[in-house]
């Protein structure tokens, strides 16, 4: 049946719209680079799937010697609505930093809403940790069994992906080492200042949470807020190390910087850091992967990785 009339209830213009209806429109992070060998780095790719309806893209350094290395598990950004592990800039980012780093990564295709709401993009992450952990005993990916150190399994992710790798951090407990949360997808009821940067941004952060998650509580939910008082204590964290990243011009910024400085007061007995990338925006690093902003970053990240 043809649909005559059809209420817009979001529009992110060049992104996505999203209707009454469910119907979807996505403009972006929709195209699909083939995994490959990578001819200037040597970081090979490839496809697998988790379970029915999650999928990643594993990508694996030149191999020159049989050293074990770090496993890092990313999960992608887009306001739990856009974003894919496939698509070009993820990849070309992805290629660099394991090239920088010297790691394995998994980069984590979850389902995405409001076809899928939330929680299900959490379900499919906690799924997708339990999978890269069953590896380790003698499990059939070749890359992991063979060249990955499961005692150092690392979870990160930029904006909703940060926000995604604090809870399955919260999830995994003591088989994650560390998270890296860049820039991550944090909200709340209090107002913080970096919010003034684009108020027109901040406005449609908030909205596109309550239509990703309908039965949501509101900004204090504990998906989106890991600060509000009915969320599970970030003491909890099994984790031995975070390091957040924030970009200086984000108006994302401070709930990032709030989570970092609550984290090293609340009782949680690891190590925690912070980095800002002045001057820079919301997920800068996709944008301009080659930039000195994002070598710096990376170079943070890689130590942290690394364990240096």
């Amino acid at each position: 049946m043809e649909i005559t009339h059809d209420e817009l209830i979001y529009d992110a213009e060049g992104l996505i719209r999203i209707y009454k209806s469910g119907r979807v429109e996505r403009f972006t992070c929709i195209d699909f680079v083939s995994p490959s060998t990578d001819p200037t780095t040597g970081v090979s790719s490839k496809d697998t799937t988790i379970v029915p309806g999650v999928s990643a893209r594993l990508y694996i350094p030149k191999i020159e010697s049989d050293k074990k290395l770090p496993i890092l598990i990313h999960f992608h950004g887009g306001a739990f609505c856009l974003g894919s592990a496939f698509e070009p800039l993820l990849h070309k980012y992805m290629i660099s930093l394991v090239a920088r780093s010297n790691v394995i990564a998994v980069s984590v295709h979850y389902r995405l809403a409001p076809e899928h709401p939330i929680p299900v993009a959490y379900e499919d992450s906690y799924a997708a940790l339990d999978w890269v952990f069953s590896q380790g005993n003698n499990g059939p990916d070749s890359w992991l069994c063979k060249h990955g150190d499961f005692t150092r399994l690392y979870v990160s992710g930029e904006s909703a992906g940060g926000n995604i790798a604090h809870h399955v951090a919260m999830y995994g407990g003591v088989k994650i080492r560390g998270a890296v949360l860049i820039h991550p997808y944090f909200l709340s009821s209090k107002e913080v200042e970096s919010e003034k940067i684009d108020s027109v941004i901040t406005e449609k952060l908030a909205s596109i949470w309550k239509i990703v998650c309908p039965s949501t509580t509101g900004l204090d939910d504990p998906w989106i807020n890991p600060l509000s008082e009915n969320a599970p204590p970030l003491s909890g964290l099994g984790c031995e190390q975070v390091l957040v990243l924030v970009g200086g011009t984000d108006t994302l910024r401070d709930r990032g910087r709030d989570y970092y400085e609550k984290l090293k007061v609340c009782g949680w007995k690891g190590e925690v850091k912070f980095w800002e990338a002045i001057g820079e925006g919301h997920c800068f690093h996709l944008r301009k992967p080659e930039s000195d902003q994002t070598r710096a970053q990376d170079e943070v990240i890689s130590i942290l990785l690394n364990n240096l």
